[in-house]
C-alpha cells in the first residue's frame, strides 16, 4: 500500500525481533495398560522425559513426573514445559519405570542411592485431594523396573489431531551402564519391538502467555518547530522499561512530514513487546523530528503504562511532551506540545499452533530439478549420483525438510513432481511430471515413498532442460485455490541446481500465489550462482510482476552449499538447513489467515479411551511444572 504524500518511511523496525521468547508448550503424559512388575500389587509408574542435543545427538534428561502408586493407567499431574520451534526436529524420548519401594531408601528400587537423597511416592487418594507431589531427582533407575519407552518429535505431538499422540511402548535391547556395570535400556536404536508394554498418551498445549495485541492511534498538537525552512517532521518511538531501569525499544511510528499537529496511522503491537505482560510497567515515548542524515532532533518525551493506555481516549491519555534540558534552562517552559491517544483496542493474537490444533493441515509438495546441468546420474560428479554409501544433495535436502513437515499432514501422502526432463516413450520435455509416473495421482506415501519415486525417475527419464519453475508453482497454486477456508495450507519445496529460465513467468506465478494459502521453499544445490533466487525471496524487496506487488512474502531461498559440514556431520548440517528454510512458514501461514479474516477452528474432541482402573480424580488447580 502506498503511503500518503505527507508521510516518509523510517527503516523498518521489527518489534518482535529479539524481544519475544519462543512459544512454550506444555506436555501432559498418560499411560494405559502398563506392565505389572509388582507381585502383590500393581506397578508404581514414573515417567522420565529426555531431549536430544542437535549437535552431539546425546540424550539428556529433561525432567520427571511424580510417582503414582499402584496403577497401570497413570495420568501424571506434573507437566513438561518445553520451547517449541516449528523449524527444528525436536526429538523426545519417554521412559517409564516402576519405582518399587515407598521407603526413602532408593537402594530398594534403583541401582544407586548415592545421588538421590529422598523419594516421595504419591498415592492416588492424595492426588485426588490436590496435594503437592514431589518429583524424583537424580537417581539411577534399575533395568528390572523398566516398563518401556517411546520415541517421537515435539512436532509429531503438536501435529497430531487435537495435539494428542498415542504410541505403543516398547522394551528395547539393553547395554551395560559404564559406571555401575549393570544393564540399562539401550536407546540408540529406538527400541526393539517385543512384549506388549502398553500405550503412552502425549498431549501438547501452548501456554497462553499474554497473547494479546494492542491496536492504537495517536495524534499531537503544537509540537516544537525544529526545521529552519519548515515546521517539523515528527515521529514517535516507544520503549518498555526493564527491571534494571533501562529501556528497550519496541515500536516506531511513521514520519509525518512538515507538520506540528501530526495524526499518525493506527498501529498494532503485541502486549508482550509493549510491556511483557506487566500492565503497570513504565512505557516511555520519545518524540523526534526526522532529519534525512539520521541526526533526528529530540522534541520531548512522556511516560505512560499499558493500564493507562487501556482506558482509551480520555482526559487521562493526553500527555505533555517535555524536554528535560529545556525545562532546566527555562523557568517559563511549560512543554513542547501534547500527544493524545485517539483510540485503543485489544484482541487475542492467533498463533500457528492455534490453527494446527484447530485442524489445519499442511500439504507438502516437492519438485525436483531434472535438467542436464546436474550431470549424468551414473557419474559420481553428478548432483543426482546415487552413491551406495550416502544420500546425494537432493535426497539430503528433501529428507531434512520432509522429516519435520510430514507430521503436519494426517495422511502422509505427498505429491512429488519433476521438471526439465524428457519423458519416455516419445521424449517430450516436461516441467511438471509425477515422479511416480501416475498422472492422475502424483502422491507418494511418506518421505521414503518420495525418495523411491525420485530414484525410479532417475532411471527412466532423460535429463534435459530448461529450468522452468512456473509450471510447478502454478500446479500447487491451482490445488491451493480449491480450499481457502483455512483448513489446508500448501508448502512447495523446489530443489534445483541452476539459473531459472522462465524468470518472468515464475515471478508472475508467485505474485498470483501470494494471495493463496501456500508458501514456497527453494533450495539451490551445486556451485551455480543463485542471484535470481535471492530476487524471488522477498525479504528485502517484495517481488512484483507487471506492476503488481505480491500481497505477501511467500518464498524462502537458501543455497545448500552453505550447510555442508566439512567434518561430514550431515545430521547437524541438515538440521540447520531445515531450521532456516522452515523458520518463516508459521508466520506466513498466520499472515494469510489474518489477511483473510480466518480464525482458528475449535480443536477436535479427543477420542474416548478406556477408563483407568484407578478411581477418577481431580488434578490440582495449579499444574505442577518440572524444573531441572
Amino acid at each position: 500500500m502506498e503511503q500518503p504524500e505527507d508521510m516518509a518511511s523510517l527503516s523498518e523496525f521489527d518489534s518482535l525481533a529479539g524481544s519475544i521468547p519462543a512459544t512454550k508448550v506444555e506436555i501432559t503424559v498418560s499411560c494405559r495398560n502398563l506392565l505389572d512388575k509388582d507381585m502383590f500389587s500393581k506397578s508404581d509408574p514414573l515417567c522420565v522425559m529426555y531431549t536430544q542435543g542437535m549437535e552431539n545427538k546425546q540424550w539428556r534428561e529433561f525432567g520427571r513426573t511424580e510417582v503414582i502408586d499402584n496403577t497401570l493407567n497413570p495420568d501424571f499431574v506434573r507437566k513438561f514445559i518445553v520451547d517449541y520451534f516449528f523449524e527444528e526436529k525436536q526429538n523426545l524420548r519417554f521412559d517409564l519405570y516402576d519405582v518399587d519401594s515407598k521407603s526413602p531408601d532408593l537402594s530398594k528400587h534403583v541401582s544407586s542411592a548415592s545421588d538421590c537423597p529422598a523419594l516421595l511416592k504419591v498415592p492416588n487418594s492424595e492426588l485426588a485431594l490436590g496435594f503437592t507431589v514431589t518429583v524424583v531427582f537424580f537417581c539411577t533407575l534399575n533395568v528390572q523396573d523398566f516398563l518401556g519407552q517411546a520415541f517421537c518429535t515435539l512436532g509429531e505431538i503438536v501435529g497430531s489431531p487435537g495435539s494428542r499422540l498415542e504410541k505403543s511402548l516398547t522394551i528395547g535391547a539393553f547395554s551395560l551402564n559404564s559406571r555401575t556395570g549393570k544393564p540399562m535400556p539401550a536407546v540408540s536404536n529406538g527400541g526393539v519391538p517385543g512384549k506388549k508394554c502398553g500405550t503412552i498418551i502425549l498431549s501438547a498445549e501452548e501456554l497462553s502467555n499474554c497473547r494479546d495485541v494492542a491496536t492504537m492511534q495517536f495524534c499531537a498538537n503544537k509540537l516544537d518547530k525544529k526545521d529552519f525552512f519548515g515546521k517539523s517532521d515528527p515521529f514517535l518511538v516507544f520503549y518498555r522499561s526493564n527491571e534494571d531501569g533501562t529501556f528497550t525499544i519496541c515500536h516506531k511510528t511513521e514520519v509525518m512530514k512538515n507538520t506540528l499537529n501530526p495524526v499518525w496511522q493506527t498501529f498494532s503491537i503485541p502486549v508482550r513487546a509493549l510491556c511483557n505482560g506487566d500492565y503497570d510497567r513504565t512505557i516511555k515515548v520519545e518524540v523526534y523530528d526526522w532529519d534525512r542524515d539520521g541526526s533526528h532532533d529530540f522534541i520531548g518525551e512522556f511516560t505512560t503504562s499499558y493500564r493507562e493506555l487501556a482506558r482509551g481516549q480520555s482526559q487521562f491519555n493526553i500527555y505533555e511532551v517535555v524536554n528535560p534540558k529545556k525545562k532546566m534552562k527555562k523557568k517559563k517552559y511549560v512543554n513542547s506540545g501534547t500527544v493524545t491517544l485517539l483510540s485503543f483496542a485489544v484482541e487475542s493474537e492467533c498463533t500457528f499452533l492455534d490453527y494446527i490444533k484447530g485442524g489445519t493441515q499442511i500439504n507438502f509438495t516437492v519438485a525436483i530439478d531434472f535438467t542436464a546441468s546436474n550431470g549424468n546420474p551414473s557419474q559420481s560428479t553428478s548432483l543426482h549420483y546415487m552413491s551406495p554409501y550416502q544420500l546425494n544433495a537432493y535426497a539430503l535436502a528433501l529428507t531434512a525438510v520432509g522429516e519435520i513437515i510430514q507430521h503436519y499432514d494426517s495422511d502422509k501422502m505427498f505429491p512429488a513432481l519433476g521438471f526439465g526432463a524428457k519423458l519416455p516413450p516419445d521424449g517430450r520435455v516436461s516441467h511438471e511430471f509425477p515422479l511416480n509416473g501416475n498422472q492422475e495421482n502424483p502422491s507418494c506415501c511418506g518421505i521414503d515413498g518420495i525418495l523411491e519415486a525420485y530414484h525410479h525417475s532417475l532411471r527412466t527419464v532423460q535429463l534435459y532442460g530448461p529450468t522452468n519453475f512456473a509450471p510447478v508453482v502454478t500446479h500447487v497454486a491451482r490445488n491451493a485455490a480449491t480450499v481457502q477456508d483455512g483448513s489446508q495450507y500448501s508448502v512447495l519445496l523446489i530443489i534445483t541446481d541452476g539459473v531459472i529460465s522462465d524468470m518472468a513467468q515464475t515471478k508472475e506465478a508467485i505474485v498470483n500465489a501470494a494471495k493463496l494459502p501456500m508458501s514456497i521453499i527453494i533450495i539451490g544445490v551445486g556451485q551455480a550462482e543463485f542471484d535470481a533466487m535471492v530476487e524471488l525471496d522477498g525479504d528485502d524487496v517484495r517481488i512484483s510482476s507487471r506492476g503488481k506487488l505480491a500481497e505477501r512474502d511467500i518464498v524462502q531461498f537458501v543455497p545448500f552449499r552453505d550447510y555442508v559440514d566439512r567434518t561430514g556431520n550431515h545430521v547437524l548440517s541438515m538440521a540447520r538447513l531445515a531450521r532456516d528454510v522452515l523458520a518463516e512458514i508459521p508466520d506466513q501461514l498466520v499472515s494469510y489467515m489474518k489477511a483473510q479474516g480466518i480464525r482458528p477452528r475449535s480443536p477436535p474432541l479427543a477420542p474416548a479411551h478406556s477408563a483407568p482402573e484407578s478411581p477418577a480424580r481431580t488434578p490440582p488447580a495449579s499444574p505442577l511444572h518440572t524444573h531441572i
